[in-house]
């Protein structure tokens, strides 16, 4: 790891761990669920084409799963602007998305056993828009210095002007506003906005 691992304007993809959770994950589904509800019940049957209907249909997307886990690590590609946080992935349904810092209210990690174990976590981006949901706008999977890409993050969203959820005026602080004039010009156009908002 460099002294400094995410750079601005430079594009990084998940720590090569990564890669090897999505393949212990799948072995873990194959132990725990396929194997002893699936395979294990068409074997006692005894029928062998019941064993074959199981079988090779489970072996073909196995075989799939597995050749798709590299495919889809190398198509993962995070990005920090000055401005915001842009991602893309997908192997044959290809995802982009953009999120401006100023539009962000949370960034949490998560980081289970497995990850844990691996040396990585996950980043989850949460903005105003996506704040009272569950889930969360972006998913940074596969991080290995997570706190510090966090404080990089935070950094730029303390940094940036709020903008206004949805359904209220979009309200911009410009960079400037520490210096006596704006402040005061800026307190005049909200006074008279006000006025004019009471008629």
């Amino acid at each position: 790891m460099t002294a400094e691992p995410f750079r601005i304007g430079e594009p990084f993809r998940p720590e090569p761990a990564y890669r090897t959770y999505m393949y212990i994950s799948l072995f873990l589904i194959v132990a725990i669920v396929i194997l002893p509800f699936v395979v294990l019940p068409a074997a006692l049957s005894e029928s062998l084409d019941a064993i074959l209907i199981v079988a090779v249909p489970l072996a073909a997307v196995l075989v799939f799963v597995a050749a798709w886990i590299p495919l889809y690590y190398r198509s993962v590609l995070y990005e920090l602007t000055p401005t915001e946080i842009s991602w893309r992935r997908g192997v044959w349904f290809r995802q982009t998305g953009i999120v401006p810092y100023n539009r962000i209210t949370n960034v949490d990690i998560s980081q289970g056993p497995l990850m844990r174990y691996l040396g990585f976590s996950s980043l989850r981006v949460q903005t105003a828009g996506y704040s009272a949901q569950a889930r969360a706008e972006i998913n940074l999977s596969g991080i290995e210095d997570a706190e510090a890409l966090r404080e990089k993050i935070m950094g730029f969203v303390r940094g940036a002007p709020p903008v206004a959820t949805e359904g209220q005026p979009e309200q911009r602080v410009p960079e400037a506003a520490a210096e006596g004039d704006v402040v005061g010009e800026l307190r005049a156009i909200r006074q008279l906005l006000e006025k004019i908002a009471e008629k």
